[in-house]
């Protein structure tokens, strides 16, 4: 479906304009998705590659940079997971509020971090009818812990400089929050070409993912609908913690494992983009078509 509408939306979350690109393709049907990613990313990057995507398979999609990043307002570089949290609820309300969507028939889709986020989210809101994460990041502090030794260290590290920054990503051993050389192949080049992205991040923010419990929201999923796609080999968002989040998902759920090599490659590389695409696509078309199907009061 290549006659896609786009526009460029403002909305609010707790009083900051975030801002968004909306894709309305022609001839759709009502089904739509609100999309969130990366650490760090902004809606020109990973997102905004698969909302094009999702959209050219019928859906209407929006990306939008959440809080503090991007081209949105809010503390700049700073991970804000309970505000990220907001920002998708938000995100959910604008596209209720949109004449082309049938408010039954929402999901989210989060992209590596925002797999955490998006599971989360739809976890904890009922509006959201179902939730596909890809090389999704199920962040779960006891996992983390296993080492409580060098785990508490590092919290105690991230809270003695909760406000200083580093880089996003560096070269070579170079210090960054993202740290190694499969970051900076996307964040360092022009793969990631984005004018409001910025290589720098707080050091509170790693405090935030170390303490932020996706894996934990799992048995909360009991009436929505989950796909996991998932790399089986992914040195960056755990193989292992995706295929427990599934496990210990409830309900109507999928899971998909695709022979990438990097995590990254998930970002923009094919044919694992394509791949991650059809079974999104094709999970969203089937459980948002029984999302609207279940809304309607029966007849008679």
């Amino acid at each position: 479906m290549d006659d896609i509408r786009t526009e460029e939306v403002t909305f609010a979350s707790d009083g900051l304009a975030l801002r968004g690109t909306l894709r309305v393709p022609a001839g759709a049907d009502g089904g739509a998705v609100a999309l969130t990613g990366p650490f760090t990313g902004v809606r020109e990057q990973v997102t905004g590659l698969y909302a094009e995507r999702l959209a050219r398979a019928g859906l209407v999609t929006l990306a939008f940079d959440h809080r503090g990043f991007g081209a949105s307002e809010g503390r700049r570089g700073h991970e804000d997971t309970q505000g990220k949290l907001a920002d998708l609820r938000s995100a959910v309300s604008l596209l209720q509020a949109r004449s082309e969507v049938d408010p039954e028939r929402i999901g989210l889709v989060g992209i590596c971090l925002g797999g955490g986020y998006a599971v989360s989210a739809a976890a904890t809101d009922p509006r959201v009818r179902a939730v596909a994460g890809i090389a999704g990041a199920y962040n779960s502090p006891a996992w983390f812990a296993r080492d409580p030794v060098a785990y508490r260290a590092g919290l105690r590290s991230f809270i003695d400089s909760y406000d200083d920054h580093l880089p996003a990503v560096a070269p070579g051993d170079g210090e960054a929050a993202m740290a190694g050389a499969e970051p900076w192949s996307y964040y360092g080049t022009a793969r990631s070409a984005a004018t409001t992205w910025e290589n720098r991040v707080t050091r509170g923010s790693l405090h935030a993912l170390l303490t932020f419990d996706a894996l934990g929201r799992a048995a909360l999923l009991a009436e929505t609908p989950l796909l996991i796609v998932h790399g089986r080999k992914d040195d960056y968002c755990s193989p292992e913690l995706a295929a427990r989040m599934y496990e210990e998902t409830p309900g109507d759920k999928e899971i998909v494992w695709l022979d990438a090599g990097q995590h990254v490659d998930l970002y923009d590389r094919e044919p694992h983009v394509s791949r991650a695409v059809t079974a999104t696509a094709d999970f969203l078309r089937r459980t948002l078509r029984g999302a609207a199907a279940t809304a309607r009061p029966a007849a008679g």
